[in-house]
């Protein structure tokens, strides 16, 4: 997938920051998929760390990097708050923010749903999620993180 991604990056000739940004995204949403995803490994009978991560270009050159996987309710629950007071924050909140968590130690890049989320939101034009009902104790997790190539508003 790297390899991949490192061919549009080429073959766009994107520069170096969005390509970094998209990247580091990427990196991201795989390790909150390793960390989070709930899907059932029926053979061995136990949670294996599955889902999907998808990167896509619109007409307008924004690039959209998404994921999806089946997490808990605990999890939703954890993730959630985080994630909608980030939607809410303005682009320097989120610096300042980050900058406090890394200083901080504090939702680092272990097991906490933070830091990276912020991560993300720095290096993106924006982010949605969604959470849809599977069972009382599993959600499909779908986040959407946009980068515009074309800066000017």
């Amino acid at each position: 997938m790297m390899e991949a991604l490192e061919k549009e990056a080429e073959q766009n000739n994107l520069n170096l920051g969005i390509s970094s940004n998209i990247f580091t995204i990427f990196i991201e949403l795989t390790q909150n998929m390793m960390n989070y995803s709930k899907s059932k490994n029926l053979e061995y009978d136990e949670n294996s760390p599955e889902g999907l991560i998808l990167v896509t270009k619109d007409i307008d050159d924004c690039y959209y990097i998404h994921s999806q996987n089946i997490i808990t309710e605990d999890d939703k629950n954890r993730i959630e708050p985080k994630l909608e007071k980030i939607v809410d924050m303005s682009k320097e909140e989120i610096k300042k923010e980050y900058r406090l968590l890394r200083k901080s130690g504090k939702d680092s890049h272990g097991k906490g749903a933070g830091i990276g989320f912020y991560e993300i939101a720095k290096r993106s034009d924006g982010i949605k999620f969604e959470f849809n009902k599977i069972t009382d104790e599993k959600y499909y997790f779908h986040f959407i993180s946009k980068i515009k190539t074309n800066k000017e508003k």
